[in-house]
Formats: structure tokens, C-alpha cells, sequence
């Protein structure tokens, strides 16, 4: 045989191996896709985990009604940079593979019409069905959400993503301290954590801290945890009255931590639970989870016993008043800015947002008629046809006009609006279209949607410098840290509205009762532990 130039010895090679190329080849194939499935195992053998969620506060006693567009519905990418801890080059990114599918957040409000609920579950549920199997999922709500027609929204929601994703798939849920706790809930939950901190300086930590327990519960193969101790405790109460800035709120808060950090707990909750919405399910809940059984159920009964002992002795976070006294000692103080808090319609609560009652009052106070009295910056009232007319008037013109009560018109009707257009912005995600208008020496902040005013910047933009005011009104409850830092004072006002203050004023007709503070009377209820049974059963 000719070699063509080729060394002999390496022909010869060639021919006595060649009976051997078979085996050579189904090695070299072997090796490959060993090779193959180890550098993409990186990627196959982590965790398969799903995000899905609504969230909102739905007050039962307004008029408003939330729809869909509300939700700001999110998917894809768009949900994961909702997550700080889940940037593209954060620890917990690469601890999993994500499948977000569908989030939506709404600011409080009215109860959510059901076509809205319907339609914003059906799509998150498609969106899991088509993209499981799943190890784990991150369940994002509020869980204050009211639904027209439906008790416990998210418990029926959770038993709707269980029929998809099954028995197996660790739920973690991560929740508001003034979401409710339904047995259902529990019982669907695999972990479950809320907030320590109120107002919510620890939103991300605490969403945090779910992912992370679920990603641990995962990766050490422990799995679901063996226990979950679940107290109810009758106790109805504002967040305007349990804030942890202050006692009891602050101390009883204080010992949640601790308590979690306990061998053979996975974590440990209090939710305070929503005040504005008449369901069996609004009242507070203890709730612990974790391996060992006389940790876990003594650590929640410990939790239990230290609300209710300290029930009494919760009271509001600020000075409270009426309107009137509230305004007089406003407009009396050398201390600015003054905020005044308009609790009544409070729209981070669950209040429509326009009511006109304490507008009414506001312009009815002879020392704010002249443009050289005390400056008020009031924010705000929504009505989009007052906006048009102010856009149309430009800035500079003068624009008189109704507006509000457009929802909530039973403490007061529209407000006459008269005066100068000062500023005009366009683009917020929730106001839209924001005018000031100046009626005397106050200036009134009227938006196309609802929408809270709590950062420095949210007046800025808009020309306004709330340091400077001698007063400023805010349809809020308590303050959130940026008003709170500015405040010269602080005071809230006790006004009507969808999240009245006064719990008594409110008709409630389905919640479980005796309940404190209604029946204020009513004996020691049974804190013992009632052990959850697991998600799988």
C-alpha cells in the first residue's frame, strides 16, 4: 500500500487500530455528553423556583372599586427587577432558576372587581402551567385583598396555583404585617414571613428573607418544614395605632426575631392584620414554622400571649384631633413645616382618595382666603375633568371648576375650585397629570388618578417646597420616614372616610366576634397552638 508521502509508521498505526474505531468513537461520544450535561448541569440542577402575586389593601367600606390596570401588571424580567436581591449579579440570581411569571402591585384601595381578579389570575396560572415543573415558589401578595364576591382572595388564589403546581412544589409567602392569615392560607403556605416593621423600612428584607428560606429549605434537602403552629388572636387594630416606632408596638415587634433565630424554627410572625375590610378572616395571627414541635408551638403561644397582654396599651402614633383643633394649632405654631394628617381617606390605606370634606373645611378658614396668610400646600384630590380644565387654562390661568366626590361623596359633595394654575406635570405612574392650583394662600395638588404624597420629591417636581410651607396636609396616616423627618410638627386629624379611625363608626357585620378593641370587655380568648396540616395533605 502506497502511503502518498504520509509517514509509513503512522499508516501502519492507522491500520491496526482501525478495527478498534467503533469503541474510540462511543468513547469520544460518552465523554462529550458527560462534558455537556456537567457544564450545563450548572444550570439544569439548580432549583426551579416560580414568582407569582397581587398585592393590595382593599377597604370593604368605600365606594371604590379597583380594576386591573390598577395591578400594573408585571412579567418576565420586569418582575425580577422588581427584586433588588435578585439583580442579575446578586448571590440569590445565581442560587436558582427564576420563572417569574406574573406579579401585580396596586396601591390600596376599594375592593377588586372580580372580572379584574379573574382575568389577572387566569393569565398567572397560564403562565405557570406552561412553564413548570417547579421545586419552589416565591408568593408575593399583600394580603389585605378583598374581592368582590369572594372571601379570602388569597387563599383562593394560592388553592388555584396548588392546582397547577401541585402538592410538592415549598410555596414561601411573603406578606404585609397588615395582610391576614387565613387557615387556608396557612394551610397551602410551606414558609411564611411578614414585615417586623411598621411603617415598612423592611419591605426587601423581608421579601428577602422568604427567598432565602425557601432556597435553604431546598438546597439542604430538608424540605417543607415539619410544623406550623397558627394562633388567631381577636384583635382589630389600626396601623395608625400599632406602629413599631413606638410602645407596645415597638417592644412586642422586637422579640420576632429572636424568636426565629430559636434551633428548630424556621421563622416566626405577627400580623397585625386590616381593620377596613368586614371578613372572618381580618384579625391578627401569630404564626411560627419550623422542625422541632415543642419549640414551634411554645415560641407562636409565647408570640400570642405578649400581644394580647399589651392590647390596651396600644394608641395612636401621633397627637390626635379634630380638624378644626388640628387646624387651629397649625395655623398657631411657629414650628413648620406643620403636617396635618388626613386620615379618614387615606388611599394607603384603602380610602378612594376624594373625599372633599376636609378641602371643604380647609377653605372655609378666613386666615387662608388671602394670599399673604399661612401657606397650606393640600395633597391631594383627584379629578380628571378639574385637570382638563387646568391644562386647558395653562399656567398662569385661571381655572374655576367642582372637583372630587366623583367616588366617595357621602361626607361631602365636590369642591369649588377657584384660582390661579401653577403647575402642570405630566407622566407620574399613578397621579398621571398633576395641576396646583393656588385658592388663597393654599395650594391645592388635583391629579388625573389618586395617588400619595409621602417623598419630598413627589412636591418638588411641582414646584412646591414643603419645608417652607407653614402647613402641609397629607392624605396619610402615619407618616412615612421622609414626611416624618421633615415634620416641624405633627398632628392627625380625625376626618370621615373609607378608613375611618374610629373602628366603631364602621358597620361590621361578618367579622368573628367578641373582638378587641369592639368588645372591649369580652373574656381571655384560648392562645393555644393549632398545628397546621402540611401543604401536601
Amino acid at each position: 500500500m502506497k502511503t502518498r508521502g504520509r509517514n509509513p509508521h503512522l499508516a501502519t498505526r492507522w491500520c491496526s487500530t482501525k478495527a478498534l474505531l467503533p469503541v474510540l468513537l462511543a468513547g469520544i461520544l460518552v465523554a462529550a455528553c458527560r462534558s455537556s450535561e456537567q457544564n450545563a448541569g450548572g444550570q439544569e440542577e439548580l432549583p426551579r423556583i416560580a414568582i407569582a402575586g397581587l398585592a393590595i389593601e382593599s377597604s370593604t367600606f368605600s365606594p371604590a372599586r379597583t380594576h386591573e390596570e390598577a395591578f400594573h401588571p408585571r412579567t418576565g424580567e420586569e418582575v425580577l427587577a422588581t427584586y433588588p436581591f435578585l439583580a442579575p449579579d446578586s448571590v440569590d440570581r445565581g442560587r436558582a432558576h427564576w420563572v417569574p411569571t406574573l406579579t401585580g402591585h396596586a396601591l390600596p384601595g376599594g375592593m377588586v372587581t372580580r372580572e379584574a381578579y379573574e382575568s389577572l389570575v387566569t393569565r398567572m396560572l397560564e403562565m405557570l402551567r406552561n412553564d413548570g415543573p417547579y421545586d419552589g415558589l416565591f408568593f408575593d401578595i399583600h394580603g389585605a385583598m378583598s374581592v368582590e364576591g369572594l372571601d379570602d382572595p388569597e387563599g383562593d388564589l394560592l388553592e388555584r396555583i396548588r392546582e397547577v403546581v401541585g402538592k410538592k412544589t415549598i410555596v414561601s409567602t411573603s406578606m404585609d404585617l397588615h395582610g391576614n392569615v387565613s387557615w387556608r392560607l396557612a394551610r397551602l403556605s410551606d414558609l411564611i414571613t411578614c414585615y417586623r416593621m411598621a411603617p415598612h423600612e423592611d419591605e426587601m428584607e423581608s421579601k428577602k428573607r422568604a427567598v432565602d428560606n425557601l432556597l435553604s429549605r431546598i438546597e439542604s434537602g430538608a424540605g417543607k418544614p415539619s410544623y406550623k403552629a397558627w394562633i388567631p388572636v381577636p384583635i382589630l387594630l389600626p396601623g395608625e395605632k400599632t406602629s413599631t416606632r413606638i410602645e407596645p408596638g415597638k417592644s412586642l415587634y422586637a422579640r420576632v426575631a429572636p424568636a426565629s433565630q430559636r434551633p428548630g424554627v424556621v421563622d416566626a410572625a405577627i400580623w397585625i392584620g386590616y381593620a377596613w375590610a368586614d371578613e372572618p378572616r381580618n384579625h391578627a395571627v401569630v404564626m411560627v414554622t419550623g422542625d422541632d414541635e415543642e419549640t414551634v408551638t411554645s415560641t407562636a403561644e409565647e408570640l400570642a400571649s405578649s400581644f394580647w397582654e399589651v392590647r390596651s396599651q396600644f394608641a395612636f402614633v401621633a397627637p390626635t384631633a379634630s380638624l378644626d383643633d388640628s387646624l387651629d394649632r397649625a395655623i398657631a405654631s411657629d414650628r413648620h413645616p406643620f403636617i396635618i394628617s388626613d386620615m379618614g381617606d387615606n388611599p394607603t390605606a384603602g380610602g378612594a382618595g376624594d373625599v372633599t370634606w376636609t378641602l371643604h373645611e380647609i377653605l372655609k378658614r378666613p386666615e387662608l382666603r388671602s394670599e399673604t396668610g399661612p401657606s397650606l400646600i393640600y395633597a391631594s384630590i383627584p379629578d380628571p375633568g378639574f385637570v382638563d380644565q387646568a391644562v386647558a387654562a395653562g399656567v398662569g390661568g385661571d381655572v374655576s371648576a367642582p372637583a372630587g366626590a366623583l367616588i366617595d361623596a357621602r361626607y361631602a359633595p365636590p369642591v369649588e375650585l377657584s384660582g390661579t394654575v401653577e403647575a402642570i406635570e405630566h407622566g407620574d405612574v399613578h397621579a398621571e397629570t398633576e395641576v396646583v392650583v393656588r385658592v388663597g394662600s393654599v395650594h391645592v395638588i388635583v391629579t388625573r388618578k389618586r395617588k400619595p404624597y409621602h417623598l419630598e420629591a413627589d412636591f418638588t417636581r411641582l414646584g412646591l417646597n414643603p419645608r417652607e410651607s407653614d402647613i402641609v396636609v397629607v392624605k396619610i396616616g402615619y407618616l412615612v420616614p421622609e414626611l416624618y423627618d421633615m415634620r416641624g410638627d405633627w398632628i392627625m386629624a380625625l376626618t370621615p372616610g373609607g378608613v375611618d379611625q374610629d373602628l366603631e363608626r364602621l358597620d361590621y357585620r361578618r367579622i368573628e366576634r367578641p373582638m378587641f378593641p369592639l368588645d372591649e370587655d369580652m373574656e381571655d380568648p384560648d392562645l393555644t397552638a393549632r398545628l397546621v396540616p402540611s401543604s401536601d395533605q
